[in-house]
């Protein structure tokens, strides 16, 4: 499938929503809590194996943006749309037919392995198109983009729990919703197939900005080899980390701080709250990556984590002594978390060019994966330790706080480290050498 070039005369402006189109569909990843009850009411599943479709889900997100990012840049947006397209509604379908019979197993197999290729394979899809439409405002166009996988849950939490109640939660309910799922997204994501374009060479036709192809373009082989892609590896998985360890247990986080106060948080308040964070996570991704078109993305990295570290601390010093504070703080670092992730694919432009920048940002995306797992086992261990110490309340949190803070601080030391690359060509093959002056 050859990438569509764009007609003289294409507006840029369809090239977001084509890629929005397929992260608000792969968004629904971060509402996968919907089906958990009623699976575990169904199936007579555990937390810990109800929770086994997302994690595997998250697993081959990151695997197959690592391993699949150099086929995505060698064939297209298009192709990589496409091909998850039908891994993702092919994961509900299979999941549909689990539910049906029954089969746990091949709900596993269908959200988390085959779906999660989807998440993968569709996170990485428009990533260099955008940069290569939008090369005066790379954070934005991204933001724009991965604004939608934040905000996929915002949409598919209230209509799945919409389903479930009208279909039923026993097995057919919930096959019958997974069936729905995976049809409905499929139409929504060929949207975006359809949509997509690549920008005509430059020799036919100048960008709208343009701009000239002036700067480093470094292979996805090369900028592993680079100090760069490393030390950016570990401000994006510190800055995730951070992040998920509130978002992963905000509801209870909440309602323990204040358990013991004159004002406890309610179920419904807790769940409000998780609202919010999704809300300042999708808000985060599209505001903070635009205004690093302006301010740059060291310096939008230098908010982030420096930012945070000032945030974790002061819930930790005087958290539970004021609830708008609490909420205050925590919006920040989600909203931090959420702007991370958008940022980075323009940060990895600014460094690497935009020749293989979709392949390279798959291969950073392995970060996401370990902090999805390092964050919440953080959070989660040392509060189980700490309650079975006795404690209570927010005593529960503090060394974890603390453990946050520190990371950050390491995260925020990584990036001043970070220089701008520079290529030689020898024979065709980009070849990489670090300067030692400090990017902007």
């Amino acid at each position: 499938m050859s990438p569509p070039i764009a007609p003289v005369g294409w507006s840029r402006w369809l090239v977001p929503p084509a890629a929005l189109s397929i992260h608000l569909s792969i968004g629904q990843a971060y509402a996968w809590s919907v089906f958990k009850p009623p699976l575990e009411d169904a199936l007579g599943l555990s937390g810990t194996q109800s929770a086994l479709p997302f994690q595997l889900g998250i697993v081959m997100l990151g695997l197959s943006a690592a391993f699949g990012g150099t086929l995505v840049e060698r064939r297209g947006p298009r192709w990589a749309m496409t091909v998850a397209l039908v891994c993702f509604s092919s994961g509900f379908l299979l999941s549909a037919l689990g539910a049906a019979t029954q089969q746990f197993w091949l709900i596993v197999l269908g959200y988390g392995f085959v779906g999660g290729v989807g998440l993968g394979i569709g996170y990485i899809s428009p990533v260099s198109t955008l940069i290569k439409w939008f090369p005066d405002r790379p954070g934005m166009a991204t933001g724009i983009a991965i604004m939608g996988f934040g905000g996929g849950a915002l949409i598919a939490s209230p209509w799945s729990a919409q389903m479930l109640e009208s279909f039923g939660s026993d097995s057919g309910g919930i096959a019958l919703a997974f069936l729905v799922h995976g049809l409905s997204y499929a139409v929504f994501m060929l949207l975006g197939v359809l949509l997509v374009r690549v920008p005509r060479p430059r020799t036919e036709e100048q960008r709208a900005d343009g701009a000239t192809a002036a700067g480093p373009q470094v292979s996805a082989r090369q900028a592993l080899r680079t100090p760069q892609f490393w030390l950016l590896w570990v401000v994006l998985c510190m800055n995730v980390t951070a992040g998920i360890g509130i978002l992963e247990k905000a509801a209870p986080m909440i309602t323990d701080f204040f358990a013991d106060t004159s004002t406890p948080v309610s179920v419904t308040a807790a769940a409000g709250f998780v609202a919010l964070l999704s809300a300042a996570n999708m808000a985060g991704r599209i505001g903070w990556s635009s205004t690093s078109d302006l301010i740059g993305r060291k310096n939008i990295y230098r908010v982030y984590l420096g930012a945070g570290t000032l945030m974790y601390a002061l819930i930790a010093l005087v958290g539970d002594s004021s609830k708008p504070l609490f909420v205050l703080c925590a919006l920040v670092i989600l909203s931090f978390y959420g702007g991370g992730f958008a940022t980075i694919p323009a940060y990895l432009k600014d460094l690497f060019g935009t020749y293989q920048v979709g392949a390279i940002h798959g291969r950073l995306l392995t970060a996401w994966s370990t902090a999805g797992v390092l964050g919440p086992l953080i959070v989660n261990w040392i509060a189980d330790r700490q309650e079975e110490a006795g404690k209570d309340g927010a005593d529960l949190y503090g060394t974890s706080l603390l453990i946050m803070m520190a990371l950050l601080l390491v995260g925020f030391v990584a990036n001043e480290l970070v220089r701008p690359v520079a290529v030689t060509s020898q024979k065709g093959a980009p070849d990489v050498r670090q300067q030692q002056s400090e990017s902007a």
